[in-house]
């Protein structure tokens, strides 16, 4: 196969440490990918992607000798890339082929065939059509295909609970290893010593005197932004004269899109939004929030919020999947019920009437990540499992 062809280094002695998702694209799973990769060397790294790899994003890893595959898989169960999956395996002989969410499980199985030692899958959260993992079809084929698996990652205690309790995993093989940040990249604003000014944000329409709330994230029904637009104007309508300054910033593309611009356009309050689409400027972005906020229907372990606490941001979100495992309830920022456009609202009102909570919470969000969320604990723990894993193979 000509992607064999194209690897090299089988006589190396590094164990090599194939990763599986669905799509390589821009998202936190595949984020957490490129992290994991760059910081640890000691292995070979392999890329598979059932569908596309998207090249851009790739391109943040920095070594030049991981490779990446595209399979192309059409829409379906994977069975169909069997053939493929088992011949690509027997012929790189992984040390550990290291799956990803429902979309990639089946892979396990011609991981298993095939011989791979350590086979290992990471459950991040759940999707659009099973926000709870209730969906008994999900449920029976992690179930059916929990043999194949040699040891489970979930991201967040809940993660944890679902497959100890739900799919009959035992404790034993199950490992919690929560995201990481990078404490660098994400970090506060820092104002020039020199001449007091700080760096112009490209497009940015806010002044400094405003109060923007922010979000960045794909538009789709599971990260629900139609909430915040409404209690955004909810709020507005609340505060009249007194809330002139409160903006808010709505970052990212998707199907919901087209839904959050209109009904913000029908209240009125498109010169209060800001609405510029996906950016690649994240951790620049972020400096200029001053609430980070996450609606979520569902969510595992949200890289953005890490990237939020790291960037010096206070941060709403709702209490669903690990949220509540890295917002500190009036300390780093407040959680509300799902779905609750009410208490969406009462949260922004409160952060506008405080703003010395803002800044008090800003600084213990920032003093969190560095103490818990750092890059450098979250791939210390990845890699004390896979060497525990591989001496047990």
């Amino acid at each position: 196969m000509s992607e064999i062809s194209e690897i090299g280094e089988s006589g190396n002695a590094r164990p090599l440490l194939l990763h599986v998702v669905n799509r390589f694209a821009i998202g936190g799973l595949e984020n957490g990918v490129v992290n994991l990769i760059n910081r640890l060397p000691q292995y070979r790294h392999m890329v598979i992607a059932l569908t596309e790899v998207d090249r851009d994003f790739a391109a943040r890893i920095q070594s030049p000798e991981v490779k990446f595959i595209s399979l192309r898989k059409a829409p379906g169960h994977t069975i169909k890339l069997f053939p493929r999956l088992l011949a690509l395996f027997r012929a790189l002989r992984p040390s550990i082929v290291h799956t990803r969410n429902l979309g990639t499980l089946e892979v396990q199985v011609a991981a298993w065939a095939a011989g791979v030692p350590v086979r290992i899958h990471g459950e991040h959260g759940w999707d659009v059509g099973d926000f709870d993992g209730s969906n008994r079809t999900n449920r029976w084929t992690r179930k059916i295909l929990r043999p194949f698996v040699t040891h489970y990652i979930a991201l967040s205690q809940q993660l944890a609970d679902y497959l100890q309790q739900r799919v009959g995993v035992p404790a034993a093989r199950i490992t919690r290893i929560c995201n990481g940040v990078d404490v660098a990249r994400f970090a506060p604003k820092v104002v020039n010593a020199a001449d007091g000014t700080m760096a112009a944000l490209e497009g940015w329409p806010f002044s400094a005197d405003d109060l923007v709330f922010g979000t960045v994230g794909r538009m789709q029904t599971v990260k629900n932004q139609i909430l915040l637009a409404r209690a955004f104007i909810a709020l507005k309508k609340r505060l009249g004269e007194a809330g002139r300054n409160v903006r808010l910033a709505l970052v990212g593309d998707g199907p919901q899109a087209e839904l959050v611009r209109t009904e913000i356009e029908a209240a009125g309050l498109l010169q209060d939004t800001w609405l510029p689409g996906a950016r690649n400027d994240v951790p620049q972005l972020l400096r200029e929030f001053d609430v980070y906020v996450l609606p979520s229907l569902a969510e595992g372990i949200s890289n953005t919020i890490l990237e939020a606490m790291a960037s010096g941001l206070p941060v709403i979100a709702t209490r669903v999947g690990g949220n509540a495992e890295l917002v500190d309830q009036g300390v780093t920022g407040l959680l509300i019920q799902s779905d609750d456009i009410e208490a969406m609202t009462d949260a922004l009102q409160r952060y506008f009437a405080n703003p010395q909570q803002r800044i008090e919470q800003a600084q213990a969000a920032r003093h969190a990540a560095l103490q818990g969320f750092s890059l450098d604990i979250m791939s210390s723990r990845y890699d004390s499992l896979y060497q525990e894993s591989l001496r047990r193979s």
